[in-house]
């Protein structure tokens, strides 16, 4: 069962890990201000500070076994376990069960939903998406558009059973209209894909982020830097290709083969896209086969495996995230590390404290 704290003015003077100095930081309300707040109690007199963990590929609205949740109380369990590991804000990236009620309830952390999957017929998770025919994909992503917070999740590929390998989930214009429809609606667009044809496609119709992204081909980096379109490695459930693979041996052995080559040259394309000024962003798609809480995971994956530097990992997963899906710099969240997780991401697995809309939170 999760408590929250009175709301009060709290005092913390710690490393800001923004702008690397000792500051004493206020938090005041749903609002953090480095001027001084009468009456602040002091929570924290040491330690490295940071605006909260986003977790920009989650679905709190999929169970571990890849089905749907059932209950609004099935989510907060799930988000809940995500906040006490230091994640304030997560970008649902698709949910076949909607949870509008959750959003700004006391004590989630920020909530920013791509309404339900748009998956082609009889070719995604079963249960989990809304599969369309051709013909429906344009007017379905249109609609999804409306009903969640500023984004939608289309489904750019998965295996085609006929081919016996990944294929794009739909013609290059069909997904190309689809895109564009919803971007129409004032959406922005997140593009599942594996494959290098259907992440050559949806890079060129303009997609806001790539997930996953395994098939990226370094000629698209930096198109994609110029344009801003972000990669969202998933790089934790990457690793689980091996094991989709040894399951598919033997019916599907090319696509077995193929995700085993994309698994290996994953870490390399992670690296390029980096260094091409493309912005990557943490994700770690918990829900289905991937345990929620494992943020401090993916960032270790980003640093050891693909070669990105402690530093920017910690701000990608941070600050540049907030500024990404436009949560203002100044709202009342805050983790607080005993070390500095430049020097050891392995910080980033025990938050000494966390304060999330201006309270504290504790578990009784």
């Amino acid at each position: 069962m999760t408590s929250l704290a009175p709301l009060a003015p709290l005092h913390l003077r710690v490393v800001w890990l923004p702008d690397d100095a000792v500051r004493d930081v206020y938090v005041d309300g749903d609002r953090i201000t480095f001027d001084p707040v009468p009456g602040a109690r002091t929570v924290a007199t040491g330690g490295f500070a940071l605006p909260g963990l986003v977790d920009a590929h989650c679905h709190i609205g999929i169970r571990r076994g890849a089905a749907p949740i059932e209950s609004l109380d099935e989510a907060r369990s799930l988000a809940l376990r995500d906040r006490d590991a230091g994640v304030l804000a997560i970008r649902d990236a698709g949910s076949p069960y909607p949870y509008p009620e959750l959003v700004g309830e006391d004590g989630m952390p920020r909530l920013i939903r791509a309404g339900h999957h748009i998956a082609a017929s009889r070719r995604y998770l079963r249960g989990i998406g809304l599969e369309c025919e051709p013909d429906e994909v344009v007017g379905a992503l249109a609609r999804q558009a409306k009903l969640g917070d500023g984004w939608v999740k289309l489904v750019g590929d998965w295996i085609d059973r006929s081919r016996g390998d990944l294929a794009p989930s739909f013609e290059p214009e069909v997904l190309t209209a689809a895109i564009r429809a919803a971007q129409a609606e004032g959406a922005k667009v997140a593009v599942h894909t594996f494959s290098e044809e259907a992440a050559a496609c949806v890079v060129a119709a303009g997609a806001d982020s790539i997930e996953h992204g395994t098939g990226l081909d370094p000629d698209l980096l930096d198109r994609m830097a110029s344009q801003g379109t972000a990669l969202v490695p998933t790089m934790i459930n990457i690793e689980t290709f091996e094991d989709i693979a040894a399951g598919a041996d033997a019916k599907f052995p090319r696509y077995a083969d193929h995700m085993r080559r994309l698994k290996q040259g994953f870490p390399e394309v992670v690296r390029a896209a980096w260094d091409a000024g493309v912005p990557v962003y943490l994700g770690t798609d918990a829900g289905g086969g991937i345990d929620h809480g494992l943020a401090a995971e993916e960032m270790r994956l980003l640093h050891e495996k693909a070669g990105i530097p402690a530093a920017d990992v910690v701000a990608m997963a941070s600050w540049r995230a907030r500024d990404w899906l436009g949560l203002p710099g100044d709202l009342g969240d805050v983790v607080v590390y005993d070390r500095d997780p430049r020097s050891d991401l392995a910080a980033a697995r025990e938050p000494a404290l966390v304060i999330l809309r201006g309270r504290m939170t504790t578990s009784a």
